[in-house]
């Protein structure tokens, strides 16, 4: 394990690190998720393994510390991401980004150009939750207001999202995890999906196949984004479909 101290108050990021050939890859996990658990079987699979890879908590979530008084919006998420690599001695990396953290690692390449060589997107969120959707999107952790969600909210979802997602969703700050929710419905400005099509470097966004083509697909592949139909699979594309995912991640991402 691996840690960086990420803002002026001393808060530190960790990550577990796979030793192995540089360009690195950087992992960013989903709204309350943690990259080592999601991340660490995929990391390794023989079609992916050698490279040197950071599986990132982000700040507020897993082994990562989580503190109160951070905003948690995307753009703080990824300034804290990209003091991280920096730690790392790293000044570029490719970037695998899975829901909210592919979110966060469109941001990452915005405001940090240069920082990402290639871009994987596992089923990332690229668009705003409308208002009256908040309640559905998320697991509906956007749709209480942050007291709420303190009192009774945190309780309330953790009966929805059941024992899985609960086991590593727990883990996180409560703050953390609503705040994170809520800047995640409320998207970057300009939105991720305008984000990434302006970036000029190597994109892939994979999906599940049974969902059908992501919204915009059409307009992704226009833009340069390669748009992967992965079978036999959720929205936990790694976890579902581990060799499914390798294949397709390779493909995106080189040999190792």
């Amino acid at each position: 394990m691996r840690d960086a101290v990420v803002t002026p108050s001393g808060d530190r990021i960790r990550w577990v690190e796979l030793p192995g050939a540089e360009p690195a890859r950087l992992h960013l996990h989903g709204l309350g998720a943690t990259s080592p658990v999601y991340f660490a079987a995929a990391a390794t699979h023989p079609l992916l393994a050698g490279r040197r890879s950071l599986l990132l908590d982000l700040l507020g979530f897993g082994i990562s510390d989580r503190p109160a008084d951070f905003p948690y919006t995307l753009e703080a998420h990824a300034d804290a991401v990209a003091a991280a690599v920096a730690a790392a001695g790293l000044s570029r990396v490719e970037v695998v980004g899975h829901s909210m953290g592919g979110a966060i690692a469109i941001v990452l390449a915005h405001r940090h150009p240069g920082l990402v060589s290639r871009l994987l997107l596992v089923d990332a969120n690229l668009d705003p939750i409308a208002p009256d959707r908040q309640r559905i999107g998320s697991s509906g952790i956007s749709g209480y207001t942050e007291a709420e969600f303190l009192d009774r909210g945190r309780a309330e979802v953790a009966e929805r999202v059941g024992p899985s997602w609960w086991s590593t969703m727990r883990l996180a700050g409560p703050e953390a995890l609503h705040r994170s929710a809520v800047h995640l419905a409320r998207g970057s400005e300009p939105t991720m999906r305008e984000l990434l099509v302006a970036l000029d470097l190597p994109r892939t966004f994979l999906h599940p196949a049974a969902d059908g083509e992501p919204v915009g697909a059409d307009g992704l592949r226009a833009a340069g984004v390669r748009v992967v139909a992965v079978p036999d699979c959720g929205h936990n594309i790694m976890l579902d479909n581990p060799d499914g995912y390798a294949a397709e991640a390779a493909a995106a991402l080189g040999p190792a």
